[in-house]
């Protein structure tokens, strides 16, 4: 008995030396631990972000081996791994699924536009800067100039997104292509010139890009990089030759007393 008495003396003074080390309880601040409302839409959003760019890039490789005609929300919701009803959470068509898409390649074309533009100072430079720039990406890019012009799987036909989203990109396209219509208009051209010039520079590109990525430029023998140079530097001489040209304001005639 006494020998239980002691044990169980030696364990309480034990515990309390434990107790003593530990020091005391430290104070938890209220809400400590929790999400604030402010850092909880920034993680849904963040979230939300991530899971939209998943289904844009499983998008954009149906689009690519579908069409626009071809492809439909079910393979695309497929292809991300989500439901089809979790995209409509997103997109309500694969028409605005498509437009975004787009709008994003635009994107890219309308960056590298920009950054070969603002390399440059005079007005001549920048225009060839600008039409070499939108004509390289294509180059290099060959299935964004599909996508930009509803190539996939659907052939050269008429296509749209709806009237709002048609507007949306022609607008954006219009963006990219504006540093040639300003340097166009720098060089002396007349507003009806300028945008002259910005249609013949996409319609060269356009077509020169066509023959390139068919293949069926190798039966010219010709480099579709080195035509679209020779194209721009043409149109840029003939900017300047115009400017030239142009006659000298007459001063006005003083009037007779």
């Amino acid at each position: 008995m006494k020998r239980e008495t002691e044990r169980e003396a030696a364990k309480q003074k034990g515990t309390k030396q434990g107790a003593t080390k530990q020091g005391p309880a430290k104070r938890v601040a209220p809400g400590a631990g929790r999400t604030t409302g402010a850092g909880r839409a920034v993680r849904d959003r963040a979230v939300g972000d991530l899971k939209r760019d998943l289904i844009l890039a499983a998008a954009r490789r149906v689009f690519d081996r579908a069409g626009l005609d071809g492809a439909s929300l079910r393979a695309i919701a497929a292809e991300a791994g989500y439901t089809p009803a979790a995209l409509y959470f997103h997109f309500e068509s694969k028409e605005a699924l498509y437009a975004a898409v787009l709008h994003a390649s635009l994107a890219r074309v309308d960056a590298a536009v920009a950054g070969a533009v603002a390399r440059r100072r005079d007005p001549a430079a920048r225009l060839r800067a600008a039409a070499l720039a939108f004509f390289g990406f294509y180059a290099e890019n060959p299935r964004d100039l599909d996508l930009g012009f509803y190539l996939m799987r659907g052939g050269m036909t008429p296509a749209g997104l709806g009237h709002e989203r048609d507007r949306a990109l022609n607008d954006q396209l219009a963006a990219v292509l504006r540093p040639i219509t300003t340097a166009a208009l720098a060089l002396g051209a007349t507003p009806r010139a300028a945008e002259r010039v910005t249609v013949d520079v996409f319609a060269h590109a356009a077509g020169l890009l066509l023959l390139a990525h068919t293949g069926r430029i190798r039966m010219f023998r010709a480099s579709a990089a080195d035509l679209m140079t020779r194209f721009v530097d043409d149109r840029i001489a003939a900017l300047r030759a115009s400017a030239e040209s142009e006659p000298e304001p007459h001063p006005a005639a003083a009037p007779q007393p």
